[in-house]
């Protein structure tokens, strides 16, 4: 993308009032959608993000900008707008690149960018038809087919000299379903760091459809969800999101090196049940959220954030690492080059336990089985959240009972992760867009179907 003697040069120029670390992020990134409304092709949208952008830190000061003039007369100017905002000083560092090639664990087979979008179109068109035929009370099927060709390369003065290619594919329908003048939305939206091949058995169209109708017709003919506190099952996949908001956020060192954090200075301490493992993995095969290296070109890794209870470590980025004295642990993160980047997640899940579903069911004398969570707030600083239960059932003595809406989840993470006491062995992943400081960015929620034993739930 850049040559690495260019880079060398800018990173120089970059550097030369005195900063002690220099960063240069470059990207080309193509963006692709088709939108699809009653079975017919609404849009087709092609978005190209180019650019690149200077860091420099000097201790605990960091000056960034950023161009999209990527020519070596473009870079050099970017390079000297940082130094001259750094301030007046030498040159302190040298500058010596190396290249990385690292091992691609995340294959792509059938890039998008290279298939027609007639076979997008089929796909989008089987699962709003399967939508559309499950159920006479679905009115209306939406879809959109995504996928991103996100091409990046950072060379920093730690001697990095790095590149990553980042394909990812997306399928999302939404339904709304009408029973008795009442109506309500189903989706279903799975995505992969893959090419096409992700519908070679893999993905199935037409269950994506059938399940975001399904979920629809069940909600549109379901009753109010009493309000009180109770007992409540999460189901796995994105029910993780609740951990992923509540509990992820706060150890980000973007929150954690400001002590605005509820788990600031708790490294070794238990902030959990014992029954509680969580993990942020950047290099599951192929996994929404997975990276071969970070946003500051530092390899992907696995780290074990909670272990039986206990807390082990916080994603670090490098300039937050600095503040804290610890290293970086590959979560630096960025929605593009405009943006700074900063500690976030990748793939964060509940790791998997030893409880029976069906004894985490039957365990429940009165409950909320959430099924399916939506979207929620939370404030790292407090951990206090409040999530609202897309698809939600009853349960009564042991057993699954009618489908409620209108339920949430309301809550403080330090508290409730102490309250989940029994996890299941299935541990699934859901796929979503995280947003923060850095951007929006690909994330993967996860965990098994798990038991928190007191929940405040707002309902009617």
């Amino acid at each position: 993308m850049i040559p690495k003697d260019l880079c060398e040069r800018v990173l120089g120029v970059a550097a030369s009032t005195g900063a002690d670390y220099a960063e240069l992020f470059a990207e080309n990134t193509l963006n692709h959608s088709i939108a699809m409304v009653g079975g017919k092709v609404d849009a087709i949208n092609d978005n190209v993000i180019a650019g690149a952008a200077i860091r420099v830190y000097k201790g605990l000061r960091s000056v960034m900008a950023s161009t999209v003039d990527t020519s070596e007369a473009g870079l050099l100017k970017c390079a000297r707008r940082v130094a001259d905002a750094l301030g007046e000083g030498k040159a302190e560092i040298a500058i010596n690149l190396s290249e990385r090639v690292l091992a691609n664990i995340h294959p792509v087979l059938d890039a998008p960018s290279s298939v027609a979008n007639a076979r997008k179109v089929d796909i989008l068109r089987a699962a709003q038809s399967a939508a559309r035929e499950y159920n006479e009370a679905v009115r209306q099927v939406t879809g959109t087919f995504l996928d991103v060709d996100h091409n990046i390369l950072i060379a920093s003065s730690d001697g990095v000299y790095a590149q990553d290619r980042q394909i990812r594919t997306r399928l999302a329908v939404s339904a709304v379903a009408e029973i008795n003048g009442q109506t309500q939305t189903g989706s279903c939206s799975p995505g992969r760091r893959m090419g096409m091949e992700m519908f070679d058995g893999l993905i199935d169209p037409v269950a994506v459809g059938k399940e975001a109708a399904r979920q629809a017709v069940v909600m549109a003919g379901a009753g109010y969800c009493p309000a009180g506190v109770m007992p409540v099952a999460i189901e796995n996949g994105f029910g993780g999101v609740i951990f992923h908001e509540a509990c992820g956020h706060s150890l980000e060192a973007s929150s954690v090196a400001y002590n605005a954090s509820q788990f600031a200075g708790k490294l070794g301490q238990k902030i959990a049940n014992e029954k509680v493992t969580a993990i942020d993995d950047g290099t599951i095969p192929n996994a929404w959220g997975s990276i071969n290296i970070d946003d500051e070109g530092t390899p992907s890794r696995r780290r074990v954030l909670i272990e039986k209870g206990i807390l082990k470590t916080y994603m670090i980025d490098k300039f937050n690492g600095r503040r804290m004295g610890m290293e970086s642990t590959a979560s630096s993160r960025r929605q593009s080059y405009s943006y700074t980047p900063t500690s976030r997640m990748t793939n964060t899940y509940i790791a998997a336990g030893e409880d029976k579903n069906e004894d985490i069911i039957a365990s429940i004398e009165y409950g909320l089985y959430a099924r399916k969570m939506g979207g929620g707030s939370v404030n790292p600083v407090t951990g206090e959240f409040n999530f609202a239960v897309d698809e939600g059932y009853i349960v009564r003595n042991g057993k699954i009972c009618e489908p409620v809406r209108g339920a949430s989840l309301v809550g403080k993470g330090s508290e409730i992760i102490q309250k989940i006491d029994m996890v299941g062995t299935d541990m699934d992943m859901g796929q979503g867009m995280c947003g923060s400081s850095s951007g929006s960015i690909p994330t993967n929620v996860g965990q098994p179907l798990i038991r928190v034993s007191s929940i405040t739930v707002g309902g009617r």
